[in-house]
């Protein structure tokens, strides 16, 4: 009998306990070995974006900003280390998709705010509204080429044999996506973390929007951006799939949602006149309307291409993703088939598994003491 969900719709095939259209930040960005410990993840982004709060509240905007712009960036990285993703070679990964992507972002970032004069955490107060030169700046010439950016290391790194994996490519543009948020934001809110301590006052509500803003939704945003149009160009199979119309489509989707992100902070500052708290807050609904949509297209993609993958593997006559030999799911702990994509148990994805456990296997028996194999009685010709 057919099942009436073919495509699996109800079990996100990275954790089949979860349906594929829903807002599950961990296992959308943090895929590798999503069922072992996502707990662990939450609760550090919790305390993170409650210290973020409380300081920004507080008047403590150095603190503020400092504890935004690296938190994200921080629990990404022990989550590589933590599944020992690119196993002998995570500094080099690392450093070429997200501190080579934040350099880059820090001198766009100076260049554009030194150039055209634009204040985030005061776009409102310029004039009495928007100006269509600094829509076209905020909502045209910032999300083209920091996404551009943003594509270098992913597309360089995801071109390697041995990081060709759509798994990888997700990756490569999440860490891409964070770094670059976590560099514009030092450079665009220097002056907050130079000013010192303000001190309580009326405009808590204002910074504590932005801090949020910037230092959580608009990395999210960013990296679940990045890595989309990424995982395109790595693609299914052997190999990466490079410049295809598929890429091109996710980079598309990824530049679209960024203009809409810029645009509609820029548009929505001005609600409620000049440093508006409605305008503020209104940018982070905003943002968190933005990142439910690409969360929600990311496991889609990721989803649908480890599906394939599967059937690729089948149609090819086994997947090279579990050994021959004895292996076990990362995630219930069952024991897999030989050469599957997927576990029979619970039926996560064997590439949701981080790599160096994909292959994982028991040690071969070992023969009791004096025995000789040599004295085996040969059994009987038939």
């Amino acid at each position: 009998m057919q099942s009436g969900d073919a495509e699996r719709k109800k079990a996100y095939a990275a954790k089949p306990d979860e349906p594929v259209a829903s807002f599950r930040l961990v296992s959308t960005i943090m895929p590798q070995g999503a069922g072992q410990r996502p707990q662990t993840y939450r609760i550090a982004l919790g305390i993170a974006l409650a210290i973020t709060v409380i300081t920004a509240a507080l008047g403590a905007l150095p603190v503020a900003i400092m504890v935004a712009a690296f938190a994200l960036p921080i629990v990404y990285i022990i989550y590589l280390y933590d599944v020992n993703l690119w196993e002998d070679e995570p500094i080099p990964v690392v450093a070429a998709a997200f501190v080579a992507t934040g350099v880059l972002a820090a001198i766009f970032t100076w260049l554009w705010r030194g150039n055209f004069g634009l204040a985030v955490e005061g776009v409102g107060e310029i004039g009495s509204g928007p100006r269509v030169r600094d829509l076209l700046v905020m909502a045209l010439l910032v999300p083209l080429v920091s996404e551009a950016i943003r594509q270098l290391g992913p597309v360089y790194l995801a071109s390697r044999p041995k990081y060709d994996d759509l798994m990888d490519g997700l990756t490569f543009g999440v860490v891409a996506g964070v770094g670059f948020a976590c560099f514009e934001t030092l450079v665009l809110h220097w002056a907050w973390i130079s000013g010192g301590f303000a001190g309580p006052g009326a405009s808590a509500g204002i910074w504590v929007s932005i801090v949020v803003l910037q230092g959580f939704v608009k990395p999210l945003i960013y990296g679940t951006a990045s890595g989309l149009a990424a995982a395109e160009f790595s693609g299914l199979g052997e190999g990466y799939d490079g410049f295809t119309p598929r890429y091109f489509v996710g980079l598309l989707q990824a530049v679209g949602a960024n203009v809409l992100f810029w645009a509609g902070i820029y548009l929505l500052s001005f609600v409620g006149g000049q440093g508006s708290l409605v305008g503020a807050a209104l940018g982070v609904v905003w943002g968190l309307l933005l990142l439910g949509v690409l969360v929600i297209r990311v496991r889609t993609v990721l989803h649908k291409g480890l599906l394939e993958a599967a059937l690729e593997s089948a149609a090819r006559g086994g997947s090279n993703h579990a050994s021959g030999a004895l292996a076990f799911c990362a995630r219930c702990e069952m024991p897999l088939i030989a050469h599957s994509d997927f576990c029979s148990a619970c039926g996560s994805s064997v590439r949701s598994t981080p790599k160096g456990a994909r292959g994982a296997a028991t040690p071969p028996a070992v023969a009791p003491t004096g025995y000789d194999a040599s004295t085996r009685e040969e059994e009987p010709q038939a």
